[in-house]
């Protein structure tokens, strides 16, 4: 098999060549198809993206037919490729490819054994090692389980909610790897910009407590291909241990799934009080994916 990598520039050009291949496994193609819809809307509204640096879309093709696809558009560092499974052969000639091109590569995030193989050519060919940085873990909704509710209840942010939407998404990075046990922070990013976007599509949520007190945020994606992915979930240290994440996320994943969608998320493995959390409320593990550094 010769495989055949395109890197496209435009989300758009992604989608329309890649849409057959995400949508029969939508599970799966989650992130890639969030991210790339994400990015048309954000190209048709004109919106400058953060950075400067480079970033591609990939579609991966045996004889026509498409095997794989990934993206290089985070724009955090090391700003690591997230990849989708594609066959062996094409994740060895991925990781050659991107050493001919000249790419700095610090990490690749996705799809087991497909990131592992890109990593461990890449730093072959470029004389550095390959350290697991994270295990992360893909659940599905199957059938939701009330929980018992705490005092107070789900409320959509507001554009008054801004700052604090913003400062407990950064936080979350830093207090989800600290919880896990993780020296390096989550990466994550969002910009104040990014964040009312957010908000005015709907997807930043807080619980409420009797007080009227913010103690909990819940964001979750737009759906694409009918599946829609909840995060981030945040709870500040002093409001823990209340059951304002079980039940924030529960109340969204029923407004997701009464809206039609699949509804899915991503653990830290290393996280024991997440994923017990979402197990409880009925979500069960599809598959495994891991961010790696190369060093």
């Amino acid at each position: 098999m010769a495989s055949q990598l395109d890197f496209l520039d435009d989300a758009a050009d992604f989608l329309d060549a890649t849409r057959g291949h995400l949508a029969a496994e939508p599970v799966l193609s989650t992130v890639i198809a969030t991210m790339a819809e994400r990015a048309v809307r954000e190209q048709q509204d004109a919106v400058d993206q953060p950075g400067d640096f480079p970033r591609w879309w990939l579609v991966v093709r045996d004889r026509g037919e498409v095997i794989g696809t990934g993206m290089r558009t985070a724009p955090f560092e090391p700003r690591p490729p997230y990849l989708l499974a594609m066959p062996e052969e094409a994740a060895v000639a991925l990781a050659r490819a991107l050493h001919e091109r000249g790419e700095e590569l610090g990490g690749v995030n996705g799809a087991l054994p497909t990131v592992r193989l890109v990593a461990e050519e890449y730093a072959r060919l470029a004389g550095r090692t390959v350290r697991v940085a994270e295990e992360t873990r893909l659940f599905e909704l199957g059938d939701l389980v009330e929980p018992e509710l705490p005092e107070g209840q789900l409320r959509m942010a507001t554009v008054d909610d801004l700052d604090l939407a913003l400062a407990w998404y950064r936080s979350f990075g830093r207090e989800a790897a600290e919880q896990a046990g993780h020296e390096d922070d989550h990466a994550m990013f969002e910009d104040e910009a990014g964040m009312l976007r957010r908000i005015e599509e709907g997807r930043i949520w807080f619980w409420v407590d009797d007080r009227g007190e913010r103690v909990h945020l819940t964001g979750h994606n737009l759906p694409s291909f009918g599946v829609a992915r909840i995060g981030p979930v945040f709870t500040p240290k002093k409001h823990r241990g209340h059951g304002y994440a079980s039940a924030a996320v529960a109340e969204i994943s029923r407004m997701l799934r009464d809206a039609g969608s699949r509804v899915t998320l991503f653990t830290d493995q290393a996280n024991p009080t997440s994923n017990a959390i979402y197990q409880r409320l009925g979500y069960r593990a599809v598959a495994d994916q891991a961010n790696l550094a190369i060093e």
